[in-house]
């Protein structure tokens, strides 16, 4: 356990992980849970490598700009897509130009002078409506699009009364009424807009300003409905894109192997790591005839292990390609489970040293618990002091030990064990402390188990011994890190197959043709047994 992350968190688009919504991925993704859908011979991954085609990136060649440009969209599509299916909450919000930057001052600046400009023109003796007719003419285009394709009797009355032509027209005979178009807009806005934004409308009608102070009120309240307008949108596609994800997610990313060479490298570099750990772990040789015959580990196992290094913070490389749409979750869940640690390894020491006269108090527990994930947090920056906190933590918890045991007639902890519970509360911060040894191996076992039986986001495994005072934030974690996890399997199974293959025996890998030669995605789904030989095993 990494007492100190410094790897920067990702800057893309993200909202908090939603339980339910883990479950939802952890629904559709039961079919590449169990070991038994990955476990299989040597002869499953060579005998049948030509009737199960993986996806293949073509070979390293030079890269024009319009590819660079059009992979950069693939990225950015995928990742845009992968959030909108994963997170339930995801919401596009208005873009905040940073306080006190010149981007902000520039843009003041620029508004500023278009509005003095406008006011200027309308106060004029002979009134000038060259700009604000662009105005009008710019609402009427953001009206329309807010109307679904069969709203033709609104788009209609919006053209009529929003004719441009007729409108400069009177501007030229000085005849246009701006305060009657200005009215009708904000009684349209107030049909099209959604429930939340009533209020805005209504502020709108009651704006005693001037015509340029309205129109710069329409333009903010059409900015908020336009954000409600896109996450609509987004609510309406979800299922759609649910229902085809992965093979929109595999899609895309093949695009963009087939325009950057060496797009898997680190995504290889991160399963030999855990295919070099199981092959350790692994029993030795066993002697058939003439012959040593060494075990070889099933696809299952080397993932396995290789996502709970993922969450363990012991990939020590970049992040692998594969990851990339989940990097700001993956983040998050590695802190999470870093805190958890910690705490666990402070109570498994209090409880250890004090013994009888605190146990079978589950209101104590929580107490101590909770104090101690509030003055720990953080703790994953480069800049947080840990022995500090400890230390504080130390003196918060026997000072509620003490509160505790006097009022049920113990007498309270004597400085000497009260020093001593300190030091050893401090020492978790050193690598070989057994404790801190003892929580990383249970918290390994609970989250390999969770990633080898199917249905665990449904019945989550009990905790292992001396992890039973995080239970319900153990399987919290476990449900979210079982959904991401396999909702990623389901999309990049091939992939990794492909480069595993290439790994064990040599065969051409990612950045050459993982499983193949084929430089295009497969037609069907990992999932089909007709195309994968984990699914029809």
């Amino acid at each position: 356990m990494p007492l100190n992350d410094e790897r920067p968190t990702s800057t893309s688009t993200t909202a908090s992980e939603d339980h339910h919504s883990d479950t939802e991925l952890s629904d559709r993704c039961d079919s590449v849970t169990s070991a038994s859908d990955f476990e299989f011979s040597r002869q499953s991954f060579t005998s049948d490598s030509s009737k199960h085609s993986s996806p293949s990136s073509s070979p390293p060649k030079t890269i024009t700009l319009d590819e660079v440009m059009t992979s950069a969209r693939d990225l950015s599509n995928l990742k845009l897509a992968h959030e909108i299916i994963v997170n339930r909450n995801f919401r596009v919000e208005p873009s905040e130009v940073p306080e006190n930057s010149l981007q902000k001052r520039v843009k003041e600046i620029v508004h500023k002078a278009f509005w003095d400009c406008l006011e200027s023109d309308l106060n004029e003796d002979q009134p000038e409506y060259k700009h604000a007719i662009k105005l009008v003419e710019e609402i009427r285009g953001i009206l329309l699009s807010f109307l679904n394709p069969g709203s033709n009797r609104m788009r209609t009355q919006i053209m009529e009364v929003l004719d441009m032509d007729l409108i400069r027209q009177q501007a030229d005979n000085n005849a246009v009424d701006i305060q009657g178009l200005a009215t009708y807009i904000i009684n349209t806005m107030g049909k099209m807009c959604a429930p939340v934004r009533d209020e805005e409308v209504k502020k709108l009608r009651e704006n005693p300003g001037d015509i340029v102070s309205l129109f710069k009120e329409i333009f903010r309240v059409l900015d908020l409905m336009m954000m409600d307008f896109v996450n609509t949108t987004i609510q309406m596609i979800r299922p759609e894109l649910q229902k085809h994800s992965v093979e929109y997610e595999r899609e895309k990313f093949q695009n963009i192997l087939q325009t950057t060479p060496n797009a898997l490298d680190h995504t290889t570099d991160w399963i030999k790591a855990s295919l070099e750990e199981v092959l350790l772990a692994m029993p030795t040789a066993k002697k058939t005839g003439d012959r040593s015959v060494k075990a070889l580990p099933g696809p299952a196992l080397v993932m396995n292990t290789a996502f709970v290094r993922l969450l363990m913070g012991n990939h020590k490389g970049p992040l692998p390609e594969t990851l990339m749409t989940d990097e700001a979750r993956l983040v998050e869940m590695q802190r999470r489970a870093q805190l958890l640690q910690a705490v666990t390894e402070v109570l498994l020491i209090v409880y250890s040293a004090i013994g009888e006269a605190i146990s079978g108090l589950p209101a104590l527990a929580e107490r101590l618990k909770r104090m101690t994930s509030v003055l720990l947090e953080g703790m994953h920056s480069p800049s947080f002091n840990l022995i500090e906190a400890l230390e504080n933590a130390s003196v918060q918890i026997c000072c509620e030990l003490n509160k505790s045991l006097t009022e049920r007639n113990y007498p309270a902890l004597p400085p000497p064990l009260q020093h001593t519970l300190k030091g050893q509360i401090c020492s978790i911060t050193q690598e070989n402390n057994p404790i801190r040894a003892l929580v990383e191996g249970r918290f390994q076992q609970y989250i390999r188990v969770m990633l080898s039986i199917p249905n665990s986001h449904a019945h989550p495994p009990p905790a292992p011994n001396g992890l039973g005072l995080i239970q319900p934030e153990l399987a919290a974690l476990g449900v979210s890190y079982v959904g991401m996890v396999n909702f990623n399997k389901q999309v990049y199974i091939p992939y990794y197959m492909g480069i595993i293959k290439s790994l064990l025996f040599g065969m051409p890998a990612p950045g050459g043709s993982p499983g193949g030669s084929s430089s295009t995605a497969p037609e069907e789904s990992p999932a089909s047994p007709a195309t994968n030989p984990v699914a029809s095993k």
